[in-house]
């Protein structure tokens, strides 16, 4: 199974385009008739001493983990085990001091958790309005806003998003 010169440049262009290896291995059948396993296919390929082109990953405007909040933003009060009463925080005055990001966003985690949660806490935002955050059983992510028809502004989603996963690393979650 060895291939000429010419068949050899061959390959190597065809692997410089970005063909995949299983499409190689059809081409090298198609074109000089040669039937290789994929095993022999990869050492050949690295005979030739060429690396396969990976294909391009999409170009995704959005993180591929979804932010916490904005997963839930507003939802608890109709999610099955959400709190139904946020209050005025007063329960949370055991609360553990959270991450605090330039003094703009301030998370913290209830040192009880709430009823039918994994964890549970309160957040700050940089206006001054603040609300409840939680995850629940099933991992679902949520934000209850202590004013009604609150939406936090997004750098302030992200910053909460950072100081919540360092506050869950904490806990090991």
């Amino acid at each position: 199974m060895t291939l000429t010169d010419s068949q050899k440049d061959q390959a190597r262009r065809w692997l410089a385009d970005g063909m995949k290896l299983s499409e190689f291995q059809k081409q090298l059948e198609k074109e000089f008739k040669l039937q290789m396993t994929y095993m022999e296919v990869r050492f050949l390929v690295d005979d030739l001493k060429v690396l396969p082109k990976d294909a391009e990953p999409p170009v995704k405007p959005e993180p591929v983990k979804p932010a916490p909040a904005a997963a839930g933003a507003g939802a608890a009060p109709g999610v099955p085990g959400g709190p139904e009463d946020v209050g005025d925080g007063a329960a949370d005055a055991g609360a553990e001091p959270g991450g605090d990001l330039g003094g703009s966003v301030d998370v913290t985690v209830d040192a009880v958790t709430r009823p039918g949660m994994v964890v549970s806490g309160r957040v700050k935002f940089s206006d001054g309005q603040g609300g409840t955050w939680y995850v629940d059983q099933y991992g679902r992510p949520g934000l209850v806003p202590d004013t009604k028809g609150y939406r936090p502004p997004n750098p302030d989603l992200q910053q909460f998003q950072v100081a919540l996963e360092r506050e869950l690393m904490k806990l090991g979650l």
